[in-house]
């Protein structure tokens, strides 16, 4: 598949200027001028078309549960795949063994599940490049390792955890950043291998070197970080034997083919070295693309100790996960339009990866209810999608009700179903139907005779007037036609006015002073219903 990705204009002209025969530019950097010298060749790697299968990974680690900034980069990459016919990997880094969480692993990927963005290669679906947990690729990443230390690329480090902890603590006295001295990097080769042969324990790190080429972000533009000027040579290999990120996401991400690298912008400042690794292992690099950070409303970084951004805790609290996807996307970049209420289809569909801006996204959970509002009122109108919302509330109805339902008819389907297209727009997740204030649908209230007597002495032939009026208007009621004739019969009292005759008939159907309309919650309840809480009024007190 021939799949053509569009960088901006100011890209495509940097280019087109370059190969016409230029062989150095001057570019804007953030915060100066940046004299870049790229040869032809380089140009056309990265703005040719991309050819090829389209392969993306998210590749989260273990060591906590998904949060709102991992759904959204599982999303774009997501997103990115379904667009031009690609797939769509997860890939658990699970190489910190210390810091994994119990569970972590499976719910990753059932919290995927659940926002219907599946992956098509996974530890649980497998998958022709696997395994998926690098834990299970420690013999590839110690071959690497080596060949890295075969080629020169690599070398073996023995300096002592104390000794480490002194010069960070020295150069953090300083005032410096701290580094590794790269101290082991000159060691003799009959050095390295007396103290392997005396059992020493050892890291391997890798060799930095200078002159990093720049490479095209599809987000962020241009970018090169001479790491190796600030920074001292990585650890990839660790004395427990299991790789670091940096070595580890590089071989995965040749291995498996991946084509595009789509993570948090956090990562750009660690690409030169990756490709620094690619370089000096001959491979050819993915094409990067690094997402601009999902941050809170106020600017501040959206944490993992704020309980609320866990993906198990929406799905707790009757998010839908459409709602979940909509405001994640809704508050950032990289599709046509912004309004609410776009499903997943409709965002594959809008994507346009050259509409992801730098900025940050800014989310505001405070929005969240109204995005749910939206997408539930869309799965109400859905009939399949109905279904389940009823199959859903029947359950909750059941658990919460249990005990106190008088009448199995409103767990029917055909009740809830009229329920669900009555409230659709008004409520804000299934959750509120078993909330206090619509206990009435499901258990009938009760009420004292002082309560009717504080509103009216007219209540048994108010009552009859209802119980007329529901013989008149037949088994289909209508909350139009309700709102019109209850006006009418408030009429027909002696003594008691309007507002006093609305409070009698709340009171009579929900036992509540507020809620949805005296109307609609006799459409809900229907006319059996109706009658059932009615003919109590017509009892002596002493009987009801």
């Amino acid at each position: 598949m021939l799949i053509c990705l569009n960088t901006c204009r100011r890209h495509f002209l940097l280019c087109r200027g370059l190969q016409r025969g230029f062989q150095s530019i001057t570019v804007v950097a953030r915060d100066k001028w940046a004299e870049l010298r790229l040869n032809t060749a380089a140009v056309d790697r990265c703005c040719s078309t991309v050819q090829g299968e389209v392969r993306v990974r998210f590749a989260p680690s273990p060591t906590g549960f998904l949060h709102l900034g991992g759904l959204r980069t599982a999303l774009y990459n997501y997103i990115f795949a379904k667009k031009y016919g690609g797939t769509f990997i997860l890939r658990l880094e699970d190489t910190d063994q210390n810091r994994l969480v119990p569970g972590a692993a499976e719910s990753i990927e059932d919290m995927l599940e659940w926002a219907g963005i599946p992956p098509d290669e996974s530890p649980r679906r497998g998958g022709p490049l696997g395994p998926y947990l690098q834990s299970q690729r420690l013999d590839l990443y110690s071959r690497i390792a080596q060949e890295l230390v075969e080629r020169g690329h690599g070398y073996y480090c023995f300096c002592s955890p104390q000794r480490l902890d002194l010069l960070k603590r020295e150069a953090l006295r300083a005032g410096q950043t701290p580094r590794y001295d790269n101290r082991c990097r000159h060691l003799r080769a009959d050095q390295v291998q007396e103290k392997l042969a005396q059992g020493a324990p050892h890291v391997i790190r890798f060799r930095l070197e200078a002159g990093v080429e720049p490479f095209q972000d599809l987000i962020f533009g241009w970018n090169r970080h001479e790491v190796a000027q600030v920074e001292g040579d990585p650890v990839v290999i660790k004395a427990d034997g299991f790789p670091t990120y940096h070595l580890a996401n590089i071989v995965d991400d040749h291995y498996m083919n991946i084509s595009h690298v789509l993570r948090g912008s956090e990562w750009l400042i660690s690409t030169s070295k990756h490709l620094l690794m690619y370089r000096a292992l001959g491979w050819q690099p993915p094409t990067f693309g690094h997402l601009p950070l999902l941050m809170n409303s106020d600017g501040s970084k959206l944490s993992k100790r704020q309980g609320d951004i866990f993906i198990e805790n929406f799905c707790r609290e009757g998010v839908l996960p459409e709602a979940l996807l909509d405001i994640t996307t809704n508050c950032g970049s990289g599709f046509t339009t912004s309004r609410m209420g776009r499903v997943l289809a409709e965002l594959i569909s809008e994507f346009n990866l050259s509409k992801i801006t730098t900025h940050s996204a800014l989310l505001d959970l405070e929005k969240l209810p109204e995005f749910n509002r939206i997408h539930l009122q869309q799965r109400i109108e859905d009939e399949q999608k109905c279904h389940v919302l009823i199959k859903d509330l029947q359950q909750q109805i059941q658990q919460v009700y249990a005990a106190e339902i008088q009448d199995q008819e409103v767990l029917v389907d055909d009740y809830i179903r009229r329920v669900l297209h009555l409230r659709k727009g008004h409520i804000t997740s299934l959750k509120e139907l078993v909330s206090p204030t619509y206990s009435y649908l499901w258990v009938r209230p009760s009420f004292s005779d002082q309560q009717v007597a504080s509103l009216t002495k007219e209540a048994p032939h108010i009552a009859s007037l209802v119980l007329r009026l529901i013989e008149e208007q037949g088994e289909e009621l209508s909350v139009d036609r309700l709102s019109k004739d209850l006006k009418s019969l408030t009429k027909q009292t002696k003594a008691t006015n309007h507002r006093e005759v609305m409070k009698l008939l709340r009171l009579v159907l929900s036992g509540l002073q507020q809620g949805p309309s005296v109307a609609e919650m006799m459409v809900s309840l229907g006319p059996a219903e109706i009658r059932h809480r009615f003919q109590k009024l017509l009892l002596p007190p002493d009987t009801s």
